[in-house]
């Protein structure tokens, strides 16, 4: 059960990273260090897409489950929705070159507003 409950946390985390480098850059505004945060996670995301590696949370994730006698994400709401997320089961290499250019995209335009903002208040 402890090791079911912590590949829910891996995977809580997982998506978070996600979210973080597909839109960290919003907090920016707010927090401006985090910018020394966000384009490595940034960057990270990319080169995992790109690619085609797997990210080092997964197999975690996959070693938590297992440990925890479960075989894959059946189960909860977590396992149902959020690894449907995170892991779609028609993600071709060209889906991952346009999930990478969509990172990147989303990024530019935020980080553009982002210096904007930055510089209307300067």
């Amino acid at each position: 059960m402890i090791y079911v409950a912590l590949a829910d946390l891996v995977l809580i985390a997982h998506l978070a990273f996600v979210v973080f480098a597909l839109l960290g850059g919003v907090l920016v505004l707010r927090y401006p260090r985090l910018l020394w945060v966000h384009l490595p996670v940034l960057a990270w995301g990319v080169v995992v897409e790109w690619a085609d590696w797997v990210c080092p949370l997964t197999p975690l994730e996959n070693h938590l489950l297992r440990m925890g006698g479960e075989a894959g994400y059946a189960g909860g709401f977590i396992e149902r929705f959020v690894s449907k997320i995170l892991y779609p089961e028609a993600l071709t290499l060209i889906l991952r070159y346009v999930l990478g250019l969509v990172l990147i995209a989303v990024n530019v335009a935020v980080y553009a507003f982002v210096f904007a903002a930055r510089r209307r208040a300067a």
